[in-house]
């Protein structure tokens, strides 16, 4: 029994040996130390959640310019359908529209606005909406993408509108 519980039950004066046993020091120091951990623990919970955090909105920024970026180059597409059938005609030959044609296609170009679908490319229906169905070639391994009445049009891994080709089947046998 410590000096103090002595005094509580005698009710007599305390005297210096009667805190002999309690180290104040050691109670300060202990508390001091739960307190300090508890305190790391918050703050590098804090500072997980702060990284998260900054990381979701750099996420939430780069989809936000992405979908800006979408919805600016999407209805240009038909202007570049355009100026492609026109240069199948030869009237993009040169000249002033010639101009215009490369100066619009370089500017979307740096917008990350790519072209994709050739004659020959195998067909995916994930990048190809088939128009129609030409039947066989023995020359194709795999369907394939015979004529491109329109191309498809990415931005990154997004496919902004789907190439639109008439397609043919390998030879069964």
């Amino acid at each position: 029994m410590s000096g103090v519980d002595n005094w509580l039950e005698e009710g007599g004066p305390l005297e210096p040996e009667d805190f002999a046993d309690v180290d104040p020091v050691e109670g300060v120091a202990a508390s001091a130390d739960v307190q300090l951990a508890e305190r790391t623990a918050d703050l590098q919970r804090l500072q997980a959640e702060y990284a998260n955090y900054r990381k979701r909105v750099d996420r939430d920024r780069q989809l936000i310019a992405e979908n800006a970026t979408y919805r600016v180059l999407a209805p240009i597409i038909e202007v570049l359908d355009t100026i492609d059938r026109a240069r199948e005609h030869g009237e993009v030959d040169s000249g002033g529209f010639k101009a215009v044609a490369d100066q619009l296609q370089g500017v979307v170009a740096n917008l990350g606005l790519t072209r994709f679908g050739e004659p020959g490319d195998a067909f995916d229906p994930n990048l190809h909406e088939a128009l129609s169905h030409l039947g066989t070639d023995p020359e194709v391994e795999v369907i394939t993408c015979k004529h491109i009445a329109k191309a498809g049009y990415k931005i990154g891994d997004r496919v902004v509108r789907a190439a639109q080709v008439l397609v043919v089947d390998p030879v069964e046998g």
